[in-house]
């Protein structure tokens, strides 16, 4: 049923005429009384129905609207319990003053779901949920719906849902769930070359969660110092720094981190990205692999290996892992994530501990909670055991070749000689060297003098950030013009792949305006 109403409004002396559009469906599971309900409660919210504007009285809107008085009555009783209207004897129901805050855009109700009777003293669920306009004011990135299948995952973890709830009733091992570590044990040796058993696994939400789960380890081995390379991942130096550890930041060559200049003479712990160094790309060869592992064995120190985003490779095989080269077994901490494969907003991480350091975390781990949702690391074990998450890499590899060859071509056309890319043979993101100096104003080639900080690294990002794209500054590269060149690191991988000739197109003209 459909109804456009109206009815008069007293507000002191005036009288005006007021629409109702309620869109009241009978044979909908919610009650009538309730869409009613919600109906003026959004409108009184909104400012539509002002403050101290009479409503109908009860015969009146159940006439026009063609329901019962006592199903007008309970939607004003819900209003007149929630405090969206003030009941004045002998005179009606008047809309009440509702103080609108930041938080405001949901706005909460009993009723949801049912027969709108909430427990005495308990806070009502929100209702109405804005779906579609949510985050209400975070930054929103361009996403792509294409780089993960989205139902092959939803039928996974209905599976788990419908076929094995009981495992839901109970906490997660701290270790994680066995059989997601048995499926990673699988796919890290075929995949990457990583030799292991479940025992060695260790499973959490990211890496900043296994870091401390590290510095534990690492302090009960006396060893109070670690590497990290520079540039680098900023997080896991900051929770050794914040740990207490003593931090040297080793300086990072086209051939990865610079290994003459790691601590000699004491057990520290060195953390790397090997295989595509953040944010340089830098790739260490097999000669340079097998000389960070002698420096392992000499000092009795142990390689923190962060494998970031080594499946994503488009160019020729993935490189191997260093854990694998690792005849001893006792020097490399492998350390490995979802979240580029699957999606950003799953927050699965593991490693790999040598049998040494896993007896060290077994004695220490019924101390604290597993941190990753059991649900999630259950519907994971299954994708993969199903064989959906190999199919889902081969798909990313080529949707993400394909992307990162747009960007290339679009920054040759566009902005030769101004931005230079680099790491661009894997990962989900490309680092930028942008001159800023040579930066114009558009077509014309124009100069456009800059206002002083006007492009430097966080401008540009914030320039990309508005129009969607995730650019974010890189600190600690050595530029050979630091005084006109600055480095950002564009993430591609959520761009769609037709939008990405006009989106970077928009991004350069920013730049190119800005100040």
């Amino acid at each position: 049923m459909q109804f456009l109403i109206f009815f008069k409004v007293q507000i002191g002396e005036n009288t005006d005429m007021k629409p109702i559009m309620p869109q009241l469906n009978s044979s909908s599971d919610k009650p009538l009384y309730i869409q009613l309900y919600e109906y003026l409660r959004t409108g009184i919210f909104a400012g539509d129905i002002q403050v101290g504007e009479k409503l109908p009285s009860l015969r009146r809107l159940a006439k026009d609207l063609g329901l019962s008085v006592t199903t007008v009555e309970q939607a004003y009783n819900q209003l007149l319990v929630e405090g969206y209207v003030v009941s004045r004897p002998k005179s009606g129901y008047y809309a009440a003053q509702v103080t609108r805050t930041r938080s405001s855009s949901v706005v909460p109700s009993a009723s949801e779901g049912g027969s709108g009777d909430a427990p005495s003293g308990t806070v009502p669920p929100a209702a109405g949920f804005d779906f579609q306009n949510y985050p209400f004011e975070e930054p929103r990135y361009r996403f792509d719906m294409d780089s993960f299948d989205f139902v092959k995952w939803k039928k996974c973890m209905a599976a788990v849902l419908n076929e094995r709830p009981d495992l839901l009733l109970y906490e997660s091992d701290p270790q994680g769930e066995r059989v997601l570590r048995y499926e990673i044990s699988r796919y890290i040796y075929t995949s990457r070359g990583v030799r292991c058993t479940p025992d060695q696994i260790v499973i959490a939400a990211g890496t900043q969660q296994l870091t401390n789960h590290l510095a534990r380890i690492l302090r009960r081995m006396n060893i109070g110092h670690v590497a990290t390379e520079d540039p680098g991942y900023l997080p896991v130096q900051n929770i050794f720094r914040d740990q207490g550890f003593s931090i040297t930041r080793v300086p990072v060559a086209e051939d990865g981190i610079a290994i003459e200049k790691l601590p000699v003479n004491i057990p520290c712990a060195v953390y790397v990205c090997p295989q595509n160094q953040f944010p340089t790309g830098a790739v260490m060869p097999v000669g340079r692999r097998y000389d960070l592992l002698e420096w392992a064995r000499q000092g009795d120190s142990i390689i923190l290996e962060d494998d970031y985003d080594s499946e994503l490779r488009y160019f020729g095989r993935p490189v191997p892992a260093l854990q694998g080269l690792d005849e001893s077994g006792e020097h490399v901490v492998y350390l490995g994530s979802f979240s580029s494969t699957l999606f950003p907003a799953i927050k699965i991480s593991y490693m790999v501990l040598p049998t040494r350091l896993a007896e060290i975390f077994r004695s220490f781990m019924r101390s604290y909670d597993q941190t990753c949702s059991k649900c999630e690391q259950l519907t994971l074990a299954m994708f993969m055991e199903r064989g959906y998450y190999y199919t889902n890499i081969r798909k990313m590899r080529n949707l993400y070749a394909s992307k990162l060859q747009a960007i290339l071509a679009v920054l040759r056309r566009f902005a030769a000689g101004i931005v230079t890319p680099l790491n661009t043979r894997s990962g989900i993101n490309l680092m930028l060297v942008v001159d800023t100096e040579a930066l114009t104003g558009g077509p014309s080639g124009d100069s456009v003098p800059a206002a002083p900080g006007s492009k430097d690294a966080s401008a540009l990002s914030a320039l990309a950030a508005s129009i969607g794209l995730n650019v974010t500054p890189v600190t600690g590269l050595k530029l050979k013009a630091p005084e006109r060149q600055c480095a950002l690191t564009l993430y591609y991988n959520q761009i769609p792949l037709a939008d990405i000739d006009s989106s970077i197109q928009q991004m350069l003209e920013l730049w190119r305006t800005a100040g």
